[in-house]
C-alpha cells in the first residue's frame, strides 16, 4: 500500500453533503455519492436501502454517472446523512470502484483529517478481473 495522498476536492465533498442533507430522508435513503468525471462535471447519487442488500450510493453513482455519459471518473466521495460526514466506501463498493476505475481516487477520514488516496490503497492485492486493471498498474 502507497501513501500517496493527492489534492481534497472540497467541493466535491460539498455536493456530496449537500444532497446527503436535503435528499436523504428516511431510512430508505442515508447516504450520499458524489464524483467528479474527468470533464470536470460533478454527479451525484444516494443508496437505496433494502432488506435484500440494495445498492449502496456508490454503486448507484456508477450507474447515475453512466446516464448523464460520464464513463470515466476521476473522484468519488460519500457523506452520511444527519451531518455524519465523509464515510469510507464498503468493501464491495471498494471492488467495484477498483474494477470500472482502476486510477480513481477516493475521499477518506474525517473532519479536517479527510484525505484523497488512490481506490488501489483501500483494496490492496485486489482480485484482477479485467484486462482495462492490468493497463492501469
Amino acid at each position: 500500500m502507497t501513501t500517496q495522498t493527492h489534492h481534497v476536492d472540497h467541493e466535491l465533498i460539498q455536493a456530496a453533503a449537500h444532497v446527503a442533507r436535503t435528499r436523504c430522508r428516511g431510512d430508505n435513503h442515508t447516504m450520499a455519492a458524489a464524483a467528479r468525471a474527468r470533464d470536470g462535471r460533478i454527479v451525484t447519487a444516494v443508496n437505496a436501502y433494502h432488506f435484500t442488500g440494495g445498492p449502496c450510493a456508490e454503486l448507484v453513482l456508477i450507474g447515475a454517472a453512466a446516464a448523464q455519459g460520464a464513463y470515466d471518473l476521476d473522484t468519488v466521495v460519500a457523506v452520511g446523512d444527519r451531518d455524519r460526514g465523509v464515510v469510507p466506501p464498503c468493501g464491495r463498493c471498494r471492488q467495484v470502484l477498483l474494477d470500472y476505475f482502476p486510477a480513481l481516487k477516493v475521499i477518506v477520514g474525517e473532519g479536517d483529517r479527510v484525505r484523497t488516496v488512490p481506490i488501489t490503497d483501500l483494496l490492496p492485492e485486489s482480485y484482477v478481473w479485467a484486462d482495462h486493471q492490468l493497463d492501469a498498474e
